[in-house]
């Protein structure tokens, strides 16, 4: 039998008018567009799954998974690879299932331009990243300076492991949780900047990785971490 689900896009934080219901395993988002005179379609984007095994009571009791419609029941969305992440040995690790290469070093003090060791303001988050390259984080890669970004909500909130708080985050191999140096360091148990502003009111998305939630906070007063990624070469 299939399972069916509602799925609610959001963008930028922005309810959209765009919801689908289908197979979960089988789901697919995509679009056409059209601006000026380009048109379009997005391409094709499948859920992967959260990486929730286990169920709860609403008190938090940890209960057997059978009969409860929770998603440590069905875990749902695109199977993780094995292994979750890849060290490459050069300052990089790169994610299997996104195909992005994030630093090794979570939260590297050398990035320039930050004024609170490997974190600072939206507009130092923003700008920190793009000056990264080969000898600067321990980075034996070969990037240059404009090859690294500030992520994406969505893309930040991909490296959460819902199974695991304090950090939620995976091993290398996605079985377990994440412990230093498998496969990152220096991970901050804490929040970290995206690059995605909510719409209109000054606040900016921002993932914590303690607890595996988003949040959003202002723009211009709160200072939080940077965590740099980059496309495959």
């Amino acid at each position: 039998m299939s399972k069916w689900a509602v799925v609610i896009v959001l963008v930028s934080g922005s309810l959209s008018s765009m919801v689908w219901a289908q197979g979960i395993e089988d789901i697919v988002f995509y679009d056409s567009f059209e601006s000026g005179d380009t048109s379009g379609w997005w391409a094709p984007a499948r859920v992967g799954r959260t990486g929730q095994k286990t169920c709860y009571e609403s008190d938090g009791t940890v209960i057997p998974c059978a009969g409860t419609s929770q998603d440590g029941e069905f875990q749902t969305g695109v199977a993780w690879p094995e292994p979750r992440f890849v060290d490459n040995s050069d300052g990089t690790v790169t994610d299997m299932l996104t195909g992005l290469v994030w630093l090794k070093n979570a939260c590297c003090w050398d990035l320039p331009g930050l004024s609170d060791h490997c974190g600072g303001t939206w507009t130092e988050a923003l700008n920190a990243p793009a000056s990264l390259a080969d000898g600067t984080c321990g980075l034996s890669d070969g990037s240059v300076a404009g090859d690294w970004r500030l992520p994406t909500r969505f893309e930040l909130e991909g490296l959460l492991d819902l199974e695991y708080v304090d950090p939620a985050v995976s091993d290398a191999l996605g079985t377990g949780q994440y412990t230093e140096g498998d496969a990152f360091f220096g991970l901050h148990y804490g929040i970290y900047w995206s690059s995605t502003p909510v719409v209109d009111i000054g606040y900016v998305w921002s993932v914590d990785f303690d607890l595996g939630r988003v949040a959003y906070v202002p723009a211009q007063t709160t200072v939080q971490a940077v965590w740099p990624v980059r496309s495959r070469q």
